[in-house]
């Protein structure tokens, strides 16, 4: 399913900014945004964007050129501000009426990121991982994009009675092994890719030849035996989002297994002997059967912290569910918790 970039959603509080007379705070979900003061009223519904959206390059966004059109975390007036709110007037009378229609049980959620032209942000590729590409990602698969918790405020009490596992969000790039229909792959977050073995810049396929990754695939896939299999992971390292952890080279961290015949997800006892029988690394496990923090705001805060890798700030926690329904979510019900502090530190 493709991420919802701009909906319609409910305002569900309004403060005044502590430090600037003109400006407020409303809450959507579990995002703070700045807005003009008086803008809007507790209970209004908006055209709310999520952060890593691109807005059209039209006349009502333009004051938005000096961002690039891009709907980012930025810090006003000593406060934290996590995408944008619009009022309904952005989307036309017509489109309203129409989406009223569709809708006659109320219009929050409903996804407008297509009426309004909004793209998802993908930051420019290092060369390392460029490569030409076979084709979209894989249908067999599922792309790795966890949901954010200030998405989760509907649900997060139900999230409470499960039993976690914390690890540490690596700041790399998402890598995708698959052995399906007896043929390996790699995809990026977007793209399968080919692989060239005369050209050796492309340090997806780098990595598996080097690490002989589809013979361990093969193997496992022998010893237990599968048709297919799908490794998930984080590729980091030298070239890529500013190598935070200041490695040489490129390494690998996995944090998932997916079943392409079922279409459903190892569990985590079972993605962790999968990943160990295959002679692999998982990426670092901050807790271990713990329980969520009691608000948002709680865990939003466990996510600054050390990286495990190295000293350095992490990115953040993504939290897999230990007892959750496997029937319900495919196996694994996840999501992430980016850390703020260091979302600021690096843009």
């Amino acid at each position: 399913m493709e991420r919802k970039l701009a909906t319609i959603q409910k305002i569900d509080g309004v403060i005044k900014h502590p430090s600037a007379d003109s400006l407020d705070i409303v809450t959507i979900k579990g995002w703070k945004i700045v807005t003009k003061i008086n803008e809007f009223q507790k209970d209004n519904l908006c055209v709310f964007v999520e952060i890593d959206s691109v807005m059209p390059e039209r006349e009502e966004f333009e004051f938005l050129r000096s961002r690039n059109f891009r709907i980012r975390t930025i810090k006003l007036r000593g406060q934290i501000s996590q995408g944008i709110a619009f009022p309904l007037s952005i989307i036309s009378t017509e489109i309203q009426s129409v989406l009223v229609l569709q809708n006659p049980e109320g219009n929050i959620g409903t996804d407008v990121t297509e009426i309004l032209g909004v793209e998802k942000y993908d930051p420019p590729m290092p060369a390392c991982l460029g490569g030409v590409a076979k084709g979209k990602f894989p249908s067999h698969s599922i792309k790795t994009d966890e949901e954010r918790i200030q998405n989760l405020t509907d649900i997060y009490e139900e999230y409470k009675q499960y039993t976690w596992v914390a690890t540490e969000k690596l700041d790399g790039s998402s890598a995708t092994f698959f052995i399906y229909d007896d043929e390996f792959g790699i995809a990026s977050r977007n793209l399968t890719l080919k692989e060239h073995p005369e050209d050796e810049k492309n340090s997806f396929w780098k990595f598996a030849r080097e690490n002989d990754l589809e013979g361990k695939m093969r193997d496992f896939m022998f010893t237990s035996q599968l048709e297919s299999l799908t490794l998930q992971g984080e590729l980091y390292g030298s070239g890529i989002q500013k190598n935070p952890y200041k490695i040489k080279g490129q390494e690998v961290r996995f944090f998932r297994v997916f079943d392409p015949i079922k279409y459903e997800f190892y569990s985590p006892e079972i993605f962790m002997k999968s990943i160990e029988e295959m002679g692999l690394e998982g990426v670092p496990i901050i807790s271990y059967e713990m329980k969520l923090p009691d608000t948002i705001e709680e865990c939003i805060e466990m996510a600054n912290g050390r990286s495990m890798l190295r000293d350095t700030a992490r990115e953040g926690i993504v939290f897999v569910a230990l007892d959750a329904p496997v029937d319900k979510y495919q196996g694994r019900l996840s999501f992430k918790v980016v850390s703020n502090k260091y979302i600021l530190k690096n843009e």
